[in-house]
């Protein structure tokens, strides 16, 4: 498929514009993030340790300019470490991989909620198998680093059939959105999560996530908000499918 016919001009204003003011929404400054994004998967838990990883244009298709976008944050070897020793001592594995750079899910949306590119990045990738509950325990390891400042942000998408993105997937979508929004913004956090772990079950779930690489992203955030509520920060639609984005603890 070619990218470049991907919509109208316009087709992604609308989140643009909420990611571009996301920034001013928090309380402070993050003082490093730490990004799970849905193109990096490994067989492990993977932590990217290198101190000015590389941007990895990992699309095809798209207009010349796409390539030679420009983020050039720093990565944080020390948070890196500190983030391998918390999953050991949760019980779960993971490698070090300094040669990943950061891909698409870290650098395009990044570039609108924090342009100057002065907050240290370190990216963090999902593990083979897709398993809700082991990325939800994942986020749960995670959790004490946002008393330390770090903001743990989930880049996915909450609808990702590309093949019905054009129109034919509207009503799964806005099934599948009502219920995820509504599911995320539980106020019992064991109830989200349980719920989150069985996505399956959802309104049109696999019609929305025929693979669910773009949807895990979320559940680390839930498991990471720890008892924090769910809010529904964004929801527009994109070609006329719904879309949303879920904070916690903002």
């Amino acid at each position: 498929m070619d990218w470049s016919t991907f919509g109208a001009a316009d087709t992604w204003k609308g989140l643009g514009e909420w990611l571009g003011q996301v920034a001013s929404t928090l309380p402070a400054k993050p003082k490093a993030l730490l990004v799970v994004s849905a193109h990096w998967q490994e067989s492990e838990f993977a932590i990217n340790n290198a101190s000015k990883p590389e941007l990895l244009y990992d699309y095809f298709g798209f207009p010349d300019h796409t390539y030679a976008i420009k983020y050039d944050a720093s990565g944080e070897p020390k948070l890196a470490e500190r983030i391998g020793s918390m999953l050991k001592d949760a019980g779960l594995n993971s490698i070090y991989k300094s040669a990943h750079g950061f891909d698409h899910g870290v650098f395009i949306p990044l570039k609108l909620v924090f342009p100057e590119a002065d907050i240290p990045i370190v990216q963090l990738s999902l593990k083979n198998g897709l398993d809700a509950k082991a990325h939800i325990a994942l986020g749960q390891a995670l959790a004490p680093l946002r008393e330390e400042g770090v903001l743990i942000i989930g880049s996915g998408m909450s609808y990702h059939n590309l093949r019905h993105f054009f129109g034919t997937g509207a009503a799964d979508a806005k099934a599948f959105d009502s219920w995820l929004c509504q599911v995320s913004c539980l106020p019992n956090s064991t109830e989200r999560n349980s719920l989150l772990s069985n996505w399956e079950n959802a309104p049109s779930a696999r019609k929305c996530h025929p693979t669910e690489e773009h949807l895990i992203p979320l559940m680390v955030a839930s498991g990471a908000a720890a008892l924090d509520q769910g809010t529904v920060m964004y929801s527009g639609t994109v070609n006329g499918i719904n879309i949303s984005a879920i904070g916690f603890g903002v």
